[in-house]
């Protein structure tokens, strides 16, 4: 039998990660490649992929570029060699990020409605007139991607249901024989484009780990009680790499709020604590209890290692170890249902989901899933517990599944990436008695480290058997 005990240790130096170059030319012509392919399988004429400030992956994945203030959109002709996209007064300058603009393989149209409120709106052609010079027109079949598609669970006919804003939706329908939301070509679980990592992608998420890992191991080594919350949040040192959510830090001035940010209000000793950072590519989160040790939790709560961390921890073990290519979903689904009563833990999320630029982008964990994990899949460790009288805990994480054959191009065209997840994953099993398989890629430096009491952050949950 397995059980859960306390370990004083000294965190691991997996050392740094270094910032990677933009993807080549030939990484973006790759993925370009595959999104016409899957245009072509589902008949499409055009692809037009919106993109905001908020909603920026799908259009960053094809191009490197994300609108800034503003919106934009690419448009796609199956009959051009060259995409077309289309951008507000500011984002003209920084869409020479993209090496397929800097390459001549992207051409650019400023369309100024995009642009913010009283800005010039005096040099562009209407909507209409651009996507009739792509040759939208009434026997053209137009995909629409946003960053969200539907089932008939929501809608009798969701292909139909577009996620875009309306002024995009009735210009399009305005003009073509058929607008379909395929969404799902980028962000299915199953099939998606994102949904699959290249060692590229691979290597540019692993950084981000570290990045997000080695903040999370500066505020838990500096967390102290009787600061404010700001205080804390510096430890993070953040580097000004673009963060995918807000910094989280619940704790004393907004227990009751959810995804809060820091309000500035002191931390006090014997309330629970989460945070988390999350950079573009991860999201590293711990959850517990400012606290040195068991007494100085409420008197309700000084339980809460026995009854609900060890519980909790037990079951992310049962989780990892069968995490691997070719499970369903939906086992990962039944192991956490089980082990972790809804009433005693109240996990209602997916237990675990994809993870990319964006913080959340699918998931093939829930329950009654047949969907296959496979090699390239990106994962987050996202198994939230809540309790009224414990709280939290919280081991949230990145990790990629690779066969042996991504591996190997792992190996040979990051071998550093390659050889920290592999010194992790050897950590793992022999330090906190957790063993992976050897599918599994850990890629942030605080994998499977959880300290119940942040003022002792050295102490962690690990197992025996």
């Amino acid at each position: 039998m397995k059980r859960v005990v306390l370990k004083k240790i000294e965190w691991p130096d997996f050392g740094h990660a270094e910032p990677l170059p933009p993807p080549t030319v030939q990484e973006l012509q790759s993925r370009m490649k595959q999104c016409r392919i899957a245009m072509s399988r589902r008949g499409l004429s055009h692809l037009i992929v919106y993109a905001d400030r908020e909603h920026f992956a799908n259009l960053c994945y094809l191009t490197y570029f994300d609108p800034r203030f503003e919106e934009a959109l690419m448009i796609i002709n199956r009959d051009t060699e060259f995409p077309l996209v289309v951008v507000g007064n500011e984002c003209v300058g920084h869409l020479n990020i993209s090496p397929l603009l800097q390459s001549g393989q992207l051409r650019y149209e400023r369309y100024q409605p995009f642009s913010l409120l009283n800005q010039p709106r005096d040099e562009s052609r209407p909507l209409k007139r651009i996507f009739e010079s792509e040759g939208i027109r009434k026997d053209s079949t137009v995909g629409c991607v946003g960053w969200k598609y539907f089932s008939e669970q929501e809608f009798d006919n969701p292909e139909t249901i577009l996620d875009l804003p309306a002024y995009l939706a009735d210009t399009l329908r305005s003009l073509a024989g058929k607008v379909l939301n395929v969404t799902d070509l980028f962000m299915a679980p199953s099939y998606g484009l994102r949904a699959t990592c290249t060692p590229y992608e691979i290597a540019v998420f692993e950084f981000s780990n570290v990045m997000a890992s080695e903040g999370m191991k500066n505020v838990l080594k500096h967390f102290k009680a009787g600061v404010p919350d700001f205080e804390l949040v510096q430890h993070y040192q953040y580097t000004g790499y673009p963060l995918s959510c807000h910094i989280g830090m619940k704790s004393s001035g907004n227990l009751h709020y959810g995804l809060s940010s820091p309000t500035g209000s002191e931390v006090r000793r014997g309330d629970p604590c989460s945070t988390g950072i999350a950079y573009w590519g991860s999201n590293i989160c711990r959850a517990g209890w400012v606290a040195a040790d068991k007494v100085d939790l409420p008197e309700a709560a000084r339980d809460y290692v026995e009854n609900f961390a060890a519980p909790y921890f037990l079951a992310c073990d049962a989780w990892l170890e069968h995490l691997r290519i070719g499970v369903p979903g939906g086992e990962l689904q039944r192991i956490i249902d089980e082990a972790l009563p809804y009433d005693q833990f109240g996990v209602f999320l997916n237990p675990g989901h994809l993870i990319h630029l964006d913080e959340w982008l699918s998931s093939p964990i829930y329950r009654g899933s047949t969907e296959i994990l496979r090699s390239g899949m990106y994962l987050q460790t996202d198994i939230i517990p809540r309790s009224a009288v414990y709280s939290s805990s919280r081991m949230e994480d990145g990790l990629v599944l690779a066969d042996a054959a991504l591996q190997q191009e792992l190996a040979r065209q990051y071998p550093t990436t390659y050889a920290r997840c592999l010194s992790r994953r050897e950590f793992i099993r022999q330090t906190i008695g957790i063993t992976l398989s050897e599918d599994v890629l850990p890629l942030s430096n605080t994998f499977g480290l959880v300290p119940p009491y942040f003022l002792d952050y050295r102490t962690i949950l690990t197992i025996q058997s």
